[in-house]
């Protein structure tokens, strides 16, 4: 099996050496698809031989999607320059590459585990996050709106124990501008597709994402950590009905959600 590593960057130069390092070793080639970093990103790129190309930037969706088609290897493992491959996830990535055999399956998910505030986030909403990253490309594609991009496998995929490590936020205020931005990008794609909400939408979908968060999905066992991430998903998921019932005025005909 050979592989091909890609992600997409926009001044990264505080998180790619991290994520190189750990994806290095394993990769026949990195693929590095940049939107117009003015800061040391190319640099680091080039200190690893990573292949670094320009493309204006095309959404999420087609950003990944161009990347991938970059690749000379039918297998990918797609990273983002926050994360890194925890030493098991390293180990079993390894072992699939030396195998003479190639794989029976078309693609393979890990669980992703995020660093909040100084401590791994194992419970609630943001875990396991089980992801599909290591496929062959030519069975697999990104799907989706302006924001949360998925990948859409045609195949058997197998699961890894190893962690993709997700070093996501810088602090409490970078959390949450990211949820505003997020909140508004999800609340154009689903207005433009043509959904509406309803006046108790923001409140009651709030509400469920709190409780799943911080009871069902057991957030509680985070402790402090715990507690503001179900809070900002909450808050998040409220601005996000919000919006879209702002953009919808005037469309009447809009079924409520």
């Amino acid at each position: 099996m050979r592989i091909s590593f890609c992600l997409i960057t926009l001044n990264e130069e505080a998180n790619l050496r991290r994520c190189l390092e750990s994806c290095a070793e394993l990769a026949d080639e990195m693929v590095i698809l940049d939107s117009g970093s003015v800061d040391r990103t190319p640099d680091i790129a080039a200190e690893f031989g990573a292949r670094f190309e320009r493309q204006d930037w095309l959404g999420f969706v087609g950003q990944k999607n161009a990347v991938l088609s970059r690749a000379r290897n039918d297998w990918v493992f797609s990273i983002d320059a926050d994360e890194e491959l925890s030493p098991q996830l390293r180990s079993e990535v390894r072992a699939l590459r030396d195998r003479a055999a190639e794989p029976e399956v078309d693609a393979f998910s890990m669980p992703r585990c995020v660093l909040y505030e100084g401590r791994w986030i194992r419970h609630g909403d943001w875990y396991p996050d089980r992801l599909v990253r290591l496929f062959r490309k030519s069975r697999a594609r990104f799907e989706g709106g302006k924001v949360h991009e998925r990948l859409e496998c045609d195949g058997a995929v197998e699961p890894l124990r190893g962690e993709l490590r997700h070093y996501s936020f810088r602090d409490a205020a970078d959390h949450w501008a990211r949820c505003q931005k997020y909140a508004r990008l999800w609340a154009e794609s689903q207005s433009e597709s043509g959904r509406g909400a309803s006046a108790l939408s923001p409140y009651g979908h709030a509400l469920f994402r709190w409780l799943r968060g911080w009871i069902l999905r057991r957030g509680f066992m985070d402790g402090r950590q715990g507690l503001q991430i179900a809070n900002y998903c909450a808050r998040e998921v409220f601005l996000k009905y919000q919006l879209l019932r702002e953009l919808n005025r005037g469309h009447p005909r809009r079924g409520a959600g």
